[in-house]
This record gives structure tokens, C-alpha cells and sequence, in this order.
């Protein structure tokens, strides 16, 4: 596994999360004179965006985040999410967050599926870097924040070799692999089937720097090539003009980490039949997990950049409803098997006790009670770290 992979994860999967909750803050259209009563404006979006995308490019978080190390597991990396969701006033149902995570998920999925080459999910994540400056346009002092973590991934990213991003896709690959939702856009644009896989493209354009299928040459031994063989490659392929650039600012070429709910249509998740029968017979391994106490360090090192802005006694929060209605949501969460979900983390790091609460439940299957009793250094070293938040 490639240890570079995390900020590519975290950069892309958190650039897919404020495309969904621009689409849907925009979506709710209070109108202004009953947007008083109802606790939100336009401007509680606009602040909702701005305090997320200041999290999220937190100077601490991204050195953190930028030092060689191996991807988190699934349920750590939805716990940094959880709180990333939250960092401002808005606040997400449970049955909310668990479709805003699979939504973003599945949509880097096919976008790392896609890629013409691997060097290209570095195009994908300038994409979703160029939209997320968008945001923040007319905010100075964040877009530096923005800036100054670009120019850490051209100079970390674009000097390294292209077998390198063969790791990087392949370890993205393998984190997607079975994740599985349906999602209506994908659904309606028949690129998902009903079981939640994609269908990928036989056609479309090759990568930069190759040729279109259907030619073969022969060459002898002392590389002279001595023949040409045509053959029919059954598809509709184009070559790219030129390579999309890796700059601060430029035409990136590819499309794809691009914002897809621009134009507003329904987005709707399901679990996949597979997935359903599957979900019903999982359980959590409780089994002490030898690599717990360094996953957890890990965790705590990311979290630790995570500064939360503490809301004051004049400042309102509002719920953001990814479904339809509340109904809606209410079923979503009943009919989700109980090992897919996932539930916000508070750590309340003032009282020893609180403490230990949450940090048991952050442990969840990594660990068993022994083996808590057993972590002293690193365990105090989580917990100091956790006492900055």
C-alpha cells in the first residue's frame, strides 16, 4: 500500500462532501421574510461552508495529514468526517450523515474507476481543489489556507514517478472495494447496476501520452520494428488534445472531480441487495486487534488538528435534511442494518470519566477491555492529544 494515499482520500471525499451540502443548503430556497423564523439565511450557508473548508485546511490537520503513513480504516476515517460535518452550525440526523458519506464515497469511487491513468486522480483532486477555492472565493484569509495546502500537493505530488500512482490507485481500490451503495444519478445515467457496481466505459478517450487500440507492431530482435498488424478494437476511442495541468491555476482537461450536482437533481442512496443480506449476518470482531493502539494514535493525531469552533450563546444551529422530508430520513434510519451506521463522536476531554466513555467507544472493534488496560504509554499519549480538542 502506498503511504501518500490519505491526503488524496481526505482532499477528494471531503471536496465531493461540500459539493452535496451546497447543493442541498441551496436546495431548502427559504425565501427572506420566512427565513427569519425559520433560524436560517443564505448567509448561515455561506458561514456553514466557510467554517468547514477552515477545518478541513486547519494548518495542524494538514501537516498531520500530509506525513507518510498508511490510510486509516473505514470506521476512523467516517469518525473525522462525523466531526468535519459538524465543525459549524449546522447539525445532520444520523440517517443524513450516513447518505451524505455514502454519497461521497461512491462518487470518488468511480472517479478513481475512470481514471484514463493513475498520474490523473492528481487532476481529479485539483478538480475538487479548484471548486472548493469557488467556495470561498470572497474570503481571503481561508482561500490562503487553500492555497498554501495546493502548493503542498504540487510539490509533494507532482514529482513522483507513475508507478508510485499505481500504488496510490490501486490502495484507493482496494479501500472502495466493497462498498457498494446505489445511488439514483449513477442509476438513472446507467453507470450503476441494481447490485451497486459500476459499468465502466469500453469507449472514450485513452490516456495522455498513448495511442488509440488497433494497431499492433512487430519487432525483431534488434528492435527494429519489421511489421504492422491492424485489428478492429470494437470500440470509440479519441486521444486528448494535451495533458491537463498540474499548476496552480490551469485547465485540468479531465472532467471528472468536477461538481456533478450543479445541476440540480435528485440524489437518491440504496443499499444494494447484496449488501442488505450480507449487513444481517455481520458482526463486529471484538478480538483484541494487535495494531489497535497505533490506529487509535493515528486517529488521534488527525483529530487533533481538528479545531471546532465552539458555537456562543447568541449563535443559532440549524438541521440540514438530505432526504425529502423527515419521514423520509426516519425510515432511512430504520430500514439501515445497524453495523453500516455510525454515530457522531463527542469527546469530552474534562472529566476522566466522559473521557474514557468516548475513548471506548472510538475503540468499538479495534480492541477489547484487556487490551485497553494494557495500552499505558500510547494510551496516555492518545489521551494527551485528545485534551487539545
Amino acid at each position: 500500500m502506498s503511504l501518500r494515499t490519505l491526503p488524496l482520500l481526505f482532499i477528494n471525499l471531503g471536496g465531493e462532501m461540500l459539493y452535496i451540502l451546497d447543493q442541498r443548503l441551496r436546495a431548502q430556497n427559504i425565501p427572506p421574510d420566512k427565513a427569519k423564523k425559520a433560524g436560517w439565511t443564505d448567509q448561515d450557508r455561506k458561514r456553514v461552508m466557510n467554517d468547514i473548508i477552515t477545518t478541513m485546511f486547519n494548518k495542524k490537520f494538514m501537516e498531520e495529514l500530509f506525513k507518510p503513513q498508511e490510510l486509516y480504516s473505514k470506521k476512523a476515517l467516517r469518525t473525522v468526517f462525523d466531526r468535519l460535518a459538524h465543525a459549524s452550525i449546522m447539525r445532520l440526523n444520523q440517517a443524513s450523515m450516513d447518505k451524505l458519506y455514502d454519497l461521497m464515497t461512491m462518487a470518488f469511487k468511480y472517479q478513481v474507476l475512470l481514471c484514463p491513468r493513475p498520474r490523473d486522480i492528481l487532476l481529479v483532486t485539483f478538480n475538487h481543489m479548484d471548486a472548493i477555492k469557488d467556495f470561498i472565493r470572497d474570503s481571503p484569509s481561508i482561500l490562503n489556507q487553500v492555497d498554501e495546502t495546493f502548493r503542498q500537493l504540487i510539490d509533494m505530488y507532482t514529482c513522483l514517478p507513475s508507478g508510485e500512482f499505481q500504488l496510490i490507485r490501486q490502495t484507493l481500490l482496494i479501500f472502495f472495494q466493497d462498498m457498494h451503495i446505489r445511488v439514483s444519478i449513477f442509476l438513472k445515467d446507467k453507470v450503476q447496476n441494481s447490485n451497486g457496481r459500476f459499468v465502466l466505459p469500453t469507449s472514450g478517450p485513452v490516456p495522455w501520452g498513448t495511442e488509440e487500440p488497433g494497431l499492433i507492431r512487430i519487432f525483431n530482435y534488434k528492435g527494429e520494428e519489421v511489421k504492422r498488424v491492424q485489428f478492429q478494437n470494437g470500440g470509440s476511442y479519441i486521444s486528448p488534445l494535451r495533458e491537463g495541468s498540474y499548476d496552480l491555476f490551469g485547465d485540468r482537461v479531465l472532467k471528472l472531480g468536477t461538481n456533478m450536482y450543479s445541476v440540480s437533481r435528485s440524489v437518491e442512496t440504496h443499499m444494494s441487495g447484496t449488501l442488505k443480506s450480507s449487513a444481517s449476518h455481520t458482526k463486529e470482531n471484538v478480538a483484541p486487534n494487535p495494531l489497535a493502539k497505533e490506529e487509535l494514535n493515528l486517529l488521534a493525531q488527525l483529530m487533533g488538528g481538528l479545531e471546532l469552533k465552539k458555537t456562543s450563546g447568541s449563535d443559532h444551529s440549524f438541521r440540514l435534511n438530505l432526504f425529502n422530508d423527515d419521514e423520509e430520513e426516519e425510515n432511512a434510519a430504520l430500514l439501515r442494518p445497524e453495523e453500516l451506521s455510525y454515530k457522531v463522536i463527542s469527546i469530552q476531554a474534562n472529566e476522566d470519566q466522559e473521557r474514557n466513555k468516548e475513548l471506548s467507544r472510538i475503540m468499538g472493534a479495534f480492541q477489547s477491555e484487556e487490551s485497553c488496560v494494557q495500552s499505558t504509554s500510547k494510551g496516555d499519549d492518545l489521551l494527551a492529544l485528545m485534551d487539545g480538542l
